[in-house]
């Protein structure tokens, strides 16, 4: 492609004729885009400098707004940053700046000389446009070579050289750590200049530095005690102050030094941002003076008053850092807090919803958890979801310890689940299993529990439960000898609603059905007395001398055995095969009571299906009495 000829260049648009024209295009957007591209691409390759400016100009604009890839014009920029012109340069460095990427521009290194050429210029503006480009561009390379000249303008009499300087050793000593060594000193001599611009700027890097390793710059201590104490900069003060909350914690020394003059700059300032900044650093790294600390906190009062959210959000924040050592701050603003639960601003909702979790104990669990029931409640979905899982998880903390009363949390976790929009089904499904497998005397909780959430026809229609009724059913069938009604576990087991249940939670349901319903016959034919008969029934069934015949099924009494062996136990169902031992004649006798109940139900199963109703309607009405006891259920 040629490039541009003279009648070009003297017709070319400008950048400001693109942005109108883009503007005013009627039609796809693209379309313009190409044809722009298509005319910068001769421009950019011109020799006249003013006419490669105003391309690479455009070709800026379309990169940084439109996306468009300018990695082929690369050379280009290069080429024009040797210019003596200085808006041609400042055009140049711009376009290097945003388009160059330091992993995969290879030809960065072409610009090493010219840089270091901008570098040493008299003029402070070349210098200040090569800082800017070589702090957005820097490789290791680059670094390395051009270190030495930003050492020395450390010590430049410009101030904003000086400053930008300042600025760009961070990034230097990120790429080239042996800078450190070159320029170190001379960064802290600058601690002591008058400007406080060039003081803040300095902090502001050893404010960085001291976050990935405070220890290196502990020695600096003096320096940064001497500003803290003499300077009214805000800004300045607030650096400090960061980089004492990452001193502190190595020297306990510090404490005693520090802990005045940050009171009184929290006594004295008007401003918020450093009186947040004290307030932080005295209950992070100071919380053991307990006067500072008060200081704090009233402190906190004021930003939670406040009308501001953002202040509100700042003065909850302080509480969540001072609540692990001084858990009475936050039960002095307990009403505040609780009252933040509905807060139109999500943030102020979250940092109140911790604080709450925090005053959680042993003594007012059931309070607190009620309170956040009601507003999960009334919340949208989101928070509503944030609420539930914080209550699981503070609940079963260490392995329950706050919980004294499991019949009251067996039933807050059926309650939960009951609300429209509970999507903790997995974690509340654990803690169901989890409970009755713990604590024996919560199971009779467990399966009142979960028969109400079986029975309940709203559950079946939200996804993000149905593994709770999974554990419902799971706990009802386990510990079936504790229920009031078993039939009533039965039809819900068996109700016509289960179709809607995944597989996985159908399989669970049929397990437990199975349990109910061996407990069932293992009940009615240990309370019949009709073992020994029973037993002869089972053997011609297995041995095929039974045929389909009403004559089997007796319905009348039948005479008490002569041999009294005690029946069957029903606890026995619920024992694990592995435990059964037959060392002894009593663990025979339970073995042969495990594989005699598993004939009875198969023989259950192997008769016709008007004969198992029959058999399930005796059973029931003969078990009504046994299983049901004086109160509601």
């Amino acid at each position: 492609m040629s490039g541009p000829t003279l009648l070009d260049s003297l017709f070319q648009r400008s950048l400001e004729d693109l942005i109108k024209g883009l503007r005013l295009y009627v039609g796809d957007e693209s379309t313009f885009i190409s044809k722009s591209l298509d005319e910068i691409r001769r421009e950019i390759k011109s020799t006249d400098p003013q006419t490669k400016s105003i391309a690479l100009q455009k070709l800026t604009y379309l990169h940084s707004i439109h996306g468009v890839d300018m990695s082929w014009a690369s050379f280009h920029a290069i080429e024009l940053s040797s210019s003596h012109s200085l808006n041609f340069k400042r055009v140049a460095y711009l376009a290097a700046s945003l388009s160059f990427d330091p992993s995969t521009t290879d030809v960065i290194l072409l610009l090493t000389n010219q840089l270091r050429k901008d570098l040493q210029s008299p003029n402070s503006h070349e210098v200040s446009l090569a800082l800017n480009a070589l702090y957005f561009i820097a490789t290791p390379d680059l670094a390395r070579d051009l270190t030495p000249e930003v050492f020395i303008l450390l010590n430049s009499n410009k101030g904003s050289t000086r400053k930008k300087a300042i600025a760009l050793i961070l990034r230097l000593f990120e790429l080239y750590p042996d800078a450190v060594r070159v320029c170190f000193k001379r960064l802290v001599e600058n601690l002591e200049n008058s400007d406080p611009g060039i003081v803040s700027a300095v902090v502001g890097v050893f404010c960085e530095l001291a976050r990935n390793e405070a220890k290196s710059y502990l020695p600096l201590a003096p320096e940064f005690y001497k500003i803290l104490v003499e300077s009214r900069n805000n800004w300045l003060l607030i650096k400090v102050l960061k980089i004492f909350l990452e001193l502190a914690p190595l020297e306990p020394r510090l404490g005693k030094r520090l802990v005045e003059p940050i009171c009184d700059h929290l006594k004295r300032t008007g401003a918020k941002s450093l009186a947040f900044e004290c307030v932080r650093t005295i209950v992070t790294s100071f919380s053991e003076y307990e006067f500072a600390v008060r200081l704090a906190v009233e402190k906190i009062k004021e930003f939670l008053n406040d009308d501001d959210p953002n202040l509100k959000y700042l003065g909850l924040q302080a509480l969540t850092i001072v609540a692990p050592k001084h858990l009475w701050a936050v039960m002095e603003n307990k009403d505040f807090v609780i009252r933040s639960l509905s807060d139109a601003d999500a943030n102020i909702k979250l940092e109140a919803l911790q604080l709450v979790l925090a005053m959680v104990s042993e003594d007012n669990v059931m309070d607190i958890c009620k309170v956040l029931i009601n507003y999960a409640l009334k919340s949208d979905p989101e928070f509503c979801n944030e609420i539930l899982g914080c209550i699981l998880l503070a609940c079963s903390r260490n392995v329950y310890e706050i919980i004294v009363d499991f019949d009251w949390y067996v039933s807050l976790l059926g309650e939960m689940t009951r609300i429209p929009h509970c999507q903790k089904g997995e974690e509340i499904e654990n803690q169901l299993v989890d409970i009755g497998m713990r604590v024996k005397d919560a199971r009779p909780q467990l399966v009142r529990v979960g028969r109400d959430l079986l029975i309940d026809p709203a559950l079946f229609g939200n996804p993000f439960v149905h593994r709770i009724l999974s554990a419902a059913a799971w706990v009802s069938g386990e510990y079936v000898r504790f229920s009031k009604n078993p039939s009533e576990l039965v039809e819900a087991l068996l109700q016509p609603r289960t179709s809607l249940l995944p597989s996985s939670i159908k399989a669970v349901y049929i397990q437990s059905a199975f349990k109910v319903l061996t407990f069932y016959v293992h009940h009615y034919i240990s309370t019949k007395g009709v073992i020994s008969s029973a037993s002869q029934g089972v053997e011609d069934l297995m041995h095929g001398r039974v045929q389909e015949n009403p004559q089997f099924v007796r319905t009348g009494p039948v005479a008490d055995s002569d041999t009294d062996d005690g029946g069957l136990n029903p606890m026995m169902l619920h024992r694990p095969v592995r435990d059964v031992s037959v060392e002894s004649f009593e663990d025979m006798s339970v073995a042969h009571e495990w594989i005699y109940a598993f004939h009875v139900l198969l023989c259950f199963f192997s008769l016709p299906r008007e004969w198992r109703l029959l058999l399930l309607k005796l059973a029931f009405s003969s078990s009504e009495s046994h299983y049901k006891t004086p109160g509601p259920t």
